[in-house]
């Protein structure tokens, strides 16, 4: 033991590292996840809080990442949940791999959420139930798109859209109302299974706090967790 440099420590603690993720680590990561997305959402400082990178792979080992909106976020089962068009190459990928990796960063707070597990559909009634709180155009959309084929150019997205117009009686020009447009049928969601979760929390000359959460017990189950600290 040296006391001089013990207290060094306490007090590099306090004025470098911040409140951390806590010491001992939580037993279980989700409901420091929730309250996150919580505070983001409240905050006010982003246009899109719940904007997440999303990586699948194919059937090549190849992966691909882009982002998706977290719409879903449960601590019970742990899981998080999004939406889209199935027949796009990440629905494919997520429908083929059943594996997906997805990142949640929130930089004004210097906070990161990196989640990796299983991927399973979600409902027709909870994706029928989301489909039907989007905007009018973005329904249309869902219609027309033919989301990751090759367009030929963008007016012939635009006649789509038109197009699918014309069938649900919407005025494209003044998209608004309330219309009966149904759910397409390879429109929908999906979950990811938290099997893995690592939070990270940004500290000044990087000394950041990293820890991550290995589930130990199977999907289905209730939920028991390995916690490790992580260098940063």
């Amino acid at each position: 033991m040296n006391p001089v440099l013990d207290a060094i420590v306490s007090a590099a603690s306090r004025t470098l590292c911040g409140e951390g993720l806590g010491e001992p680590l939580p037993a279980d990561p989700m409901p420091l996840v929730k309250e996150w997305y919580d505070q983001a959402k409240a905050s006010g400082k982003y246009a899109d809080f719940d904007a997440m990178t999303l990586c699948t792979v194919d059937d090549r080992g190849m992966p691909s990442a882009r982002i998706v909106l977290c719409r879903r976020l449960w601590t019970d089962p742990p899981s998080i949940g999004f939406f889209t068009n199935r027949d796009s190459r990440k629905g494919q990928e997520l429908d083929g791999a059943k594996r997906a990796a997805c990142v949640l960063h929130w930089p004004s707070e210097q906070r990161q959420v990196r989640i990796e597990g299983s991927v399973e559909r979600l409902s027709d009634d909870e994706s029928d139930a989301y489909f039907q709180q989007r905007a009018v155009i973005s329904r249309l959309g869902a219609w027309a798109s033919q989301q990751s084929r090759p367009l030929p150019s963008r007016a012939d997205l635009l006649r789509a859209v038109a197009e699918q117009a014309m069938r649900f009686g919407v005025d494209l020009l003044k998209p608004t109302g309330t219309h009966a447009i149904p759910r397409p049928p390879n429109w929908g969601g999906y979950r990811v299974h938290a099997q893995s979760v690592e939070l990270w929390m940004g500290g000044t000359g990087r000394l950041h706090d990293r820890a991550k959460w290995t589930r130990t017990s199977p999907i289905g189950t209730p939920a028991q967790w390995h916690a490790t600290r992580l260098w940063p």
